[in-house]
């Protein structure tokens, strides 16, 4: 007893006192996030790495007046140093889509990023939760997995792949589309994060909404479009960012909360999982003080969306082998 009482002690931040790392932290993202997770109270340090531009970052960060003490650090020889300690790593680090590019497309680069920052989280924080923002998600999640299994640290159950922007759409979607309050709207995403592979449940939403089958397809088709709608609003300026930013926050406090002790704490994540033939696949998650507490499947779907899922199976699968042999061919 009393072991374990030392092993939660141990492994679990004080309460709401939580050291996070934000690799990626000057990025379009990195920033607004990190401005974020500094006005939080769950957050007691804030670690702040890239590759350029953070210690003015961290600077400008830490003359705001919330308690969480704010470091930057800048350059591979520093990142070891950023992630000593560490609780909670998100990584929105690498680079953002283009008009015309998928989500795929980024692989090459940023497939060898996360790679790089996920063997340096297997060294020197190999216990805390890892949510990974960076693109695509689909694949970067087995990187992720398969750099910590060289090391013999991989916990399936600390590791998240944040498609929390998913579920942030489709609720101010539904919302706009039937009058209603969007904080008050919840719309379970599952499957991927790219394209078809995101599988909006708008037959287990609540409130319980209802759309004729056209009005259901052209819903669908925006929630899965809807990053594509911003890069090309953004006409070469980049991707989502701040959405973005808002729903990494999210799903971060989501995870200090459990963490914390806090009960009935569910979100969608893209994670191991055995609720279909494919190895990862997101699906709401109970979380706890150990990341998933209990994986809450796909619950009961209509016929629509169990087409949406056979038809997500083949390419989800694809991009989970790549992330796979990417990692088995690293020289």
């Amino acid at each position: 007893l009393f072991s374990n009482l030392i092993s939660e002690i141990v492994s679990s931040p004080p309460q709401n006192n939580a050291k996070v790392a934000v690799l990626g932290a000057s990025g379009g993202i990195g920033q607004p996030l990190s401005l974020l997770l500094k006005n939080s109270p769950l957050v007691g340090e804030l670690s702040l790495f890239d590759i350029a531009h953070t210690p003015g970052v961290a600077a400008d960060l830490s003359h705001i007046e919330t308690r969480a003490h704010v470091t930057g650090y800048m350059g591979p020889d520093q990142l070891d140093a950023a992630l000593k300690g560490c609780n909670v790593v998100v990584i929105p680090a690498g680079v953002p889509r283009k008009p015309g590019m998928t989500r795929d497309d980024l692989f090459n680069t940023n497939a060898t990023i996360v790679a790089t920052l996920a063997d340096a989280v297997a060294r020197n924080c190999p216990e805390a939760m890892i949510c990974i923002i960076a693109n695509p998600v689909n694949s970067t999640i087995p990187i992720t997995s398969e750099v910590m299994k060289k090391y013999g640290v991989y916990n399936p159950n600390r590791v998240f792949g944040v498609t929390t922007l998913d579920i942030v759409r489709a609720n101010a979607f539904v919302a706009e589309l039937k009058g209603l309050d969007p904080a008050r709207v919840n719309v379970p995403v599952i499957g991927g994060h790219a394209g078809k592979t995101i599988i909006p449940l708008i037959s287990q939403a609540t409130p319980k909404v209802e759309f004729p089958a056209d009005q259901l397809s052209a819903l669908t088709a925006r929630i899965q479009d809807a990053g594509t709608e911003v890069v090309k609003a953004k006409a070469g300026a980049g991707s989502a960012t701040l959405s973005m930013a808002y729903a990494g926050a999210r799903f971060t406090f989501s995870v200090l909360d459990a963490m914390n002790g806090k009960d009935g704490v569910v979100e969608c994540a893209y994670v191991r999982s055995e609720e279909t033939e494919c190895k990862y696949f997101s699906t709401p998650l109970l979380l706890g003080k150990h990341g998933i507490e209990k994986n809450l499947g796909l619950g009961k779907l209509s016929a629509f969306e169990e087409n949406l899922v056979a038809e997500a199976i083949g390419e989800l699968k694809g991009s989970i082998k790549k992330g796979e042999d990417f990692v088995a061919n690293m020289k």
